[in-house]
């Protein structure tokens, strides 16, 4: 019994997270009586995410490609959302199959920091606070808040009803990036799993070296089969943890036949998935491209003000974090620190802000350095305990700030079948592996309804390497050529199975659809009479006919 009471803590910090992950996601994104409800926040994530989603639930994505870009093998990490699909596939609800993984990736993710924390120093104290200062940001964004704003009860409740982000660079044109609140773990549900893998990994590694075990091969052998296994699941995941085995190839000289093992096996099982996902696009997107997202103003102190604002005090305790560390503890920032310098140096997609992975997961384990000074300091009497107490407020003050974006996010809604009989006509009367020419980009019903589209919104495909533009160009043609053996000549050209048709006008971004040239010359196979919605079937219009 008083084994099981010195765990309370413990079991009390876990359900509070558990708790705290269920809502986070939970309130993210719903499904009740056949109505999507998707934060706003989150609304243009979703719209890549759920059509992946139901392209393993409702369609046939096998071998997998990106259902908003199809004809070409993916490249996008997609293991997470065919795990979720398949789940919907099985009879779950969508809002279930999503959450129920995004929970235990998220709270398995504050599981492994809390775990690392404890194994490398040993105190809860610091394993709690490295939690508290991965879910509460430490950047400087809240100079952005108070900027207009004195200190006043008003303020307060200012933050409490707050429904906009202080900062979201470089969206906003402001410094402070986007990517240090909880927004990036509820739009992006894989990348909790992707971090909470290499931590574990990492735990399960460090564990026996600590404790002066056997580091064994078979062990090194079954974390090399593992690690090889991961690119799907996350392909820059994969990526970082060959950087990380590989420095400590370097730092641990006395372990090193078994990280050369972990190494080469976890590349010679990994490196088919990167060059399949990635065919084309490293060659084209690859650069060296220093200073991240002060690449055109980049001078010394332009990079030190950056990540002082971005970093907050973490930018000066961190190092400071690492000279008081043990041995052991400096060697495995030294393995997290390329990420901090690759970040800074290379782009690697064809858009840099993508290389926010690399500093999350260096702020992550950055972040236990930082509580461990910060309980240092608390070691010190009254007046280190009121300094530590300064300390902390100033690493959690814009997590805080940017919490309330969330929590007062109010959400956007989507029909889904059986009630959208647009969805509903398309699940019962086209192939599984349909493709359509559509006619607007984001949350297609061809793409709830699992079939592939043939151009979705093109930032999604463009971000991963895919050429949009080509594409782009087929898409408008064939919609606003207006001649009928073209029409159908590039429909068919394109392996394009059905079409459809609706008003795009005042819509900017898509072509010119004219409506009454459409049904002049073709007969649709549905219409909705309420919007005018119609589909064509291109066998029926274009070879039958």
């Amino acid at each position: 019994m008083n084994k099981i009471k010195k765990y309370y803590p413990e079991i009390i910090f876990f359900s509070i997270a558990l708790f705290f992950s269920s809502w986070l996601m939970w309130h993210t994104f719903s499904y009740q009586k056949d109505i999507i409800y998707i934060a706003v926040k989150a609304w243009s994530d979703f719209a890549a995410h759920l059509p992946l989603i139901r392209s393993f639930s409702f369609g046939q994505n096998f071998p997998p490609e990106y259902p908003i870009f199809p004809g070409q093998p993916i490249r996008y990490h997609f293991i997470f959302y065919a795990l979720v699909g398949n789940l919907e596939r099985l009879g779950l609800p969508l809002d279930w199959a999503l959450n129920i993984p995004s929970i235990l990736a998220f709270f398995g993710l504050i599981l492994t920091i809390y775990f690392l924390a404890k194994l490398l120093f040993k105190k809860r104290f610091i394993s709690i606070l490295s939690v508290i200062f991965f879910l509460f940001n430490g950047s400087l964004s809240f100079l952005e808040f108070f900027k207009n704003k004195s200190f006043s009860l008003k303020t307060l409740t200012g933050i409490l009803q707050n429904r906009d982000f202080p900062s979201f660079g470089p969206y906003d044109g402001k410094i402070v990036s986007a990517f240090w609140n909880l927004n990036i773990y509820t739009n992006q549900r894989h990348l909790a799993l992707a971090f909470a893998l290499i931590l574990l990994t990492l735990i399960i590694i460090l564990k026996p070296i600590i404790q002066n075990q056997k580091f064994t091969y078979r062990r090194s052998i079954l974390i090399g089969l593992f690690l090889g296994i991961t690119p799907f699941i996350h392909s820059v995941g994969f990526v970082m943890s060959i950087i990380i085995y590989s420095t400590f190839l370097l730092l641990f000289r006395k372990y090193r036949k078994q990280f050369f093992i972990i190494s080469s096996l976890a590349l010679i099982i990994g490196l088919p998935q990167i060059l399949l996902t990635q065919t084309g696009n490293l060659n084209s997107n690859f650069r060296f491209n220093p200073g991240y997202l002060i690449t055109n103003k980049l001078t010394f102190f332009n990079f030190i003000n950056y990540w002082f604002l971005n970093f907050g005090l973490a930018f000066l305790i961190i190092p400071l974090g690492f000279i008081k560390s043990s041995p052991l503890a400096k060697k495995v920032l030294l393995g997290f620190l390329p990420f901090f310098i690759i970040g800074n140096l290379f782009q690697f997609s064809p858009e840099i802000a993508a290389n926010h992975k690399f500093f999350n997961i260096f702020l992550i384990v950055g972040n236990i350095f930082v509580a461990y000074i910060v309980w240092l300091i608390w070691q010190k009497r009254i007046l280190g305990k009121i300094t530590a107490a300064i300390i902390i407020f100033f690493l959690v003050l814009s997590g805080i700030i940017d919490f309330f974006p969330i929590r007062n996010d109010p959400s956007m809604s989507i029909v889904d079948a059986p009630k959208d009989p647009d969805i509903t006509w398309i699940k019962k009367n086209t192939p599984p592996k349909s493709l359509f020419l559509n006619s607007s980009y984001l949350y297609h019903p061809a793409s709830l309804a699992g079939r592939k589209i043939f151009l979705g919104w093109p930032y999604f495909s463009w971000s991963a390497g895919y050429n949009t533009n080509q594409r782009g160009l087929i898409m408008k043609n064939i919609y606003e050529n207006k001649n009928i053996q073209t029409t159908c000549q590039l429909l068919i050209d394109n392996k394009i199975d059905y079409f459809t048709i609706e008003d795009t006008k005042g819509n900017k971004d898509l072509p010119k659809i004219d409506i009454n040239f459409f049904k002049t010359n073709f007969k649709p196979a549905y219409s909705n009479s309420k919007s005018d919605f119609q589909i064509y079937d291109v066998n029926y219009n274009c070879l039958i006919k």
